[in-house]
């Protein structure tokens, strides 16, 4: 028997080691610098002076960042960077900041589930959904982020393509006119000017002004936008004057949103089928079941 115990003990020795070594390791590291600077450096600045639960949480993942950023692939890293930037720079995380912040959210999980089963005794299979789900939340918070911000940018386009075609035929150039709508609109914090904006920071930091609207149909792959890139590209590639191309386009657009409207009202009445359906039956049950106790009872 002491046998048995001391051969258990020499096993689990090297594994405390090991995680002993691990956390001294982790534990001397240094801390990364957060970004300061560019687009994600200002969102960031700004998701922290909302002093919330981020504010406590943000030099933790930026930590872990660090440790798990060589553990990833350069295209993992790209898709998930990609990610992030079509959703606004969420947070202004950076990609293996994203990653960081599922473990840590997974890690909540594991111990919320863990209590939620020592308390209800529903298994561990509760607890292993809880942990899931708690990895998948901040993927999942991305995805409805860059959704929202896709539909933003779609309903705000044909209006703004508007008033640049209506600046543009009153004389002039395309970074004029983008700097009178940023300028003038009383909405700063409005996806569609955000996107605006940073087109104006392109063309002066020196890129053309192709390189910058392609920029944009990256961070905003939407039919729309890569519609209103398209046109402007070509217009100047051909000489066209960009005040009528853009004036086509934003009836273009004005069209595709009221066809959108009108499939999504479609898909709605189908959508709602199932629910009449259940609420029909759940009446049903209502009324005849009280008819069928009272039927049972009576011996009939």
């Amino acid at each position: 028997m002491k046998f048995l115990v001391l051969f258990k003990v020499a096993l689990l020795l090297p594994a405390f080691a090991s995680a002993f070594l691990i956390a001294s390791w982790a534990a001397s590291a240094p801390m990364p610098t957060a970004v300061r600077t560019g687009v994600r450096g200002l969102v960031r600045q700004r998701a922290l002076a909302k002093r919330g639960c981020w504010s406590q949480v943000e030099p933790l993942v930026r930590w872990l960042g660090k440790r798990v950023h060589g553990f990833l692939s350069p295209q993992l890293l790209a898709a998930l960077d990609r990610k992030v930037l079509m959703a606004g720079s969420y947070l202004g995380l950076l990609a293996e900041e994203l990653v960081a912040l599922s473990i840590l959210t997974a890690a909540g999980g594991l111990v919320a589930g863990a209590t939620g089963n020592v308390v209800v005794k529903v298994g561990p299979m509760f607890v292993v959904a809880v942990t899931a789900f708690g990895g998948l939340a901040p993927f999942l918070n991305l995805s409805g982020a860059a959704s929202d911000r896709a539909k933003a940018i779609g309903r705000r386009l044909p209006s703004a393509i508007d008033l640049l075609a209506l600046s543009m035929s009153a004389g002039l150039d395309l970074p004029s006119a983008l700097r009178q709508i940023v300028e003038k609109s009383g909405t700063p914090n409005d996806p569609l000017l955000e996107e605006l904006s940073l087109i104006l920071q392109s063309l002066q930091l020196g890129r053309t002004r192709r390189q910058a609207l392609e920029e944009f149909a990256e961070r905003s792959p939407i039919d729309a936008v890569c519609e209103f890139v398209n046109s402007v590209v070509q217009a100047e590639l051909r000489g066209n004057p960009l005040a009528e191309v853009l004036r086509i386009q934003a009836e273009v657009s004005r069209q595709r949103r009221t066809v959108l409207a009108e499939e999504a009202a479609a898909k709605a009445s189908v959508s709602m089928i199932m629910p009449l359906v259940l609420v029909f039956l759940a009446i049903l049950i209502l009324i005849t079941g009280p008819i069928i106790i009272r039927l049972s009872q009576s011996g009939m």
